[in-house]
């Protein structure tokens, strides 16, 4: 953000995964305004293959994972916060691990979208993953998932009759679908 746009900020909440500032800024016009933002350190996701990602129709991994602010639960990609100071790709290859039981030999990064620019800066750092390795998850407490193999056809089916609604879900598998699979 630009010095000269942000006049004041008051802390109002500090929370584990966010924080909520009310920011006092001055907008393109000269006029200045309140503005709530919430304040996110970022993430990590990533699309991995368990087969070629340029074969005919492509294994990807995805999670059926519980979201209490869903009501339920979600088909995601794996993803993560990041860790104050850590890479964006040190991220995907943690959250990789922690949430599929996956390594992978090659992650490149696809994408970086911002989520909901109209009131957060959290910023989702997209990578696919080829070359898995399995092995065992390590979840944290409060996540309660399951690891599926799903075809890409299937997961673009799935997010065109709303299945998959996650953002990042759906940002990552038709970014790979776009620009990255079959090429």
């Amino acid at each position: 953000m630009k010095n000269d746009v942000l006049i004041s900020s008051t802390r109002l909440y500090e929370g584990k995964i966010f924080n909520l500032n009310l920011d006092r800024i001055r907008f393109p016009d000269g006029s200045e305004g309140e503005m709530a933002v919430v304040r996110h350190p970022g993430a990590s996701a990533i699309v991995p293959f368990l087969s070629d990602p340029r074969g005919p129709d492509p294994d990807l991994l995805l999670l059926r994972q519980y979201r209490y602010a869903a009501a339920g639960y979600l088909y995601e990609i794996p993803a993560g916060r990041l860790d104050p100071g850590e890479m964006p790709i040190d991220c995907a290859h943690r959250e990789l691990k922690e949430e599929t039981g996956c390594t992978a030999t090659s992650v490149e990064e696809m994408c970086a979208p911002l989520m909901t620019p109209g009131f957060a800066d959290e910023k989702i750092h997209i990578f696919m993953a080829t070359g898995l390795t399995r092995g065992e998850t390590a979840y944290e407490a409060d996540e309660f998932a399951e690891v599926q193999v799903i075809k890409l056809s299937r997961a673009l089916a799935m997010i065109d009759q709303g299945e998959i609604v996650d953002a990042k879900s759906m940002i990552g598998i038709l970014f790979v679908a776009g620009f990255r699979a079959g090429r």
